[in-house]
């Protein structure tokens, strides 16, 4: 079996409590041969625990690295491009977490590279790899009609599920000039990509990107792209969002949120005449929390109720095994730089819809 040699960019909580547990744990398919980010104790101390020798403080350094076969970008998403480019430019296959990047002209960048050196760049949708999820799709595709969907994801701060479950190291070396780069690089970004809009829209959008990407990226895979976006409102800030899309035939309602509960509410649930298919995702912070389908129906004279739970393997893992039959068999991933573009559009018409929203409010004050 082809052992592929991984470079690693971010170390922070997801690359710890998840991408590099799980690369240890597939230890014949990849090998962690290299490590980058931008605080220097947290490198020297992950590089001790996964004994790696080759640690870098620039990214591109890292993907310069001869040997390396592939690159995960799991930093902070301002960064996202440069590193993806420069992999990319330097021939490595990439996986990204999502979202891959923050504007639709940083796509087509990642796109032109891509093409450009004949390499695979994978977008990190956890969720639609889910083997409860794969099956839910199966399920969907076999309605005559859909009467109306709902889109879920009400969860409470990250950190919650990690400090009861995991040692997350975090150091304070991190310079505050690269504090102060990353955010006006976030806001130059944002306004490059929806314009000059109100703060808590701007806020909106980073939601929409953010935790949100998940979801609706995992809609267009069940049900499709919608039609147009009916109406759409946030709240809080910006750190609430409910909207309604037009699909053809059937309109869908979603709402998502960050509180200060200790629990994780997402879920995709799909209504059609006599039948209700119901995909329940837990915390990914806690591995082995299975992803469920729920499926509900009435047959004759009878209202059956299934929860079916395909396997304990994690989100996480069957996407990791999936990328490396992308490289290594070189098959198109269905989490392509292009699939992620529609979630962008996808964003900026949410958007477009909560600019219209303020504007009537404003005018009704």
């Amino acid at each position: 079996m082809t052992k592929l040699k991984a470079g690693i960019i971010g170390l922070g909580e997801v690359a710890q409590t998840v991408h590099l547990p799980i690369l240890q744990q597939l230890s014949s398919k990849f090998e962690i041969s290299a490590l980058c980010d931008i605080s220097v104790k947290l490198l020297e101390k992950l590089g001790e625990q996964y004994r790696v020798g080759n640690l870098y403080t620039d990214a591109v350094e890292l993907t310069e690295q001869a040997d390396l076969d592939v690159v995960f970008v799991l930093n902070n998403d301002e960064y996202h491009t440069d590193c993806v480019v420069a992999a990319a430019e330097n021939k490595k296959h990439i996986l990204v977490e999502k979202p891959m990047c923050l504007t639709l002209a940083d796509a087509d960048k990642i796109i032109e590279a891509r093409d450009k050196n004949d390499v695979q760049v994978m977008v990190g949708y956890m969720r639609r790899f889910a083997p409860a999820f794969i099956q839910g799709v199966e399920e969907i595709k076999k309605l005559e009609k859909i009467n109306y969907a709902k889109v879920r994801d009400i969860i409470g701060p990250n950190i919650k599920m990690i400090e009861q479950t995991h040692h997350v190291h975090r150091f304070n070396d991190i310079p505050e000039s690269a504090m102060e780069e990353r955010w006006t690089r976030a806001r130059d970004m944002v306004l490059e990509a929806i314009g000059d809009a109100p703060v808590d829209i701007q806020n909106a959008y980073r939601l929409l990107c953010g935790l949100s990407s998940h979801d609706l990226s995992a809609m267009r895979e069940l049900i499709g792209f919608p039609k147009r976006v009916v109406s759409a409102v946030q709240w809080n800030g910006g750190g609430y969002i409910n909207a309604i899309f037009e699909h053809d035939g059937f309109y869908t309602s979603f709402e998502t949120g960050v509180d200060q509960q200790r629990r994780f509410d997402a879920h995709l649930e799909v209504f059609s005449e006599t039948k209700q298919i119901k995909i329940q995702y837990n915390t990914p912070y806690i591995r082995q929390l299975p992803t469920t389908l729920s499926i509900k129906e009435t047959v004759g004279e009878a209202f059956l109720e299934r929860e079916i739970r395909p396997t304990f393997k994690d989100a996480y893992a069957a996407e990791l095994e999936y990328f490396y039959d992308v490289v290594t068999q070189g098959k198109t991933p269905k989490t392509t730089p292009e699939d992620f573009k529609e979630d962008l559009k996808l964003f900026n018409m949410i958007v477009e819809k909560l600019l219209e929203t303020s504007v009537v409010k404003q005018e009704s004050v």
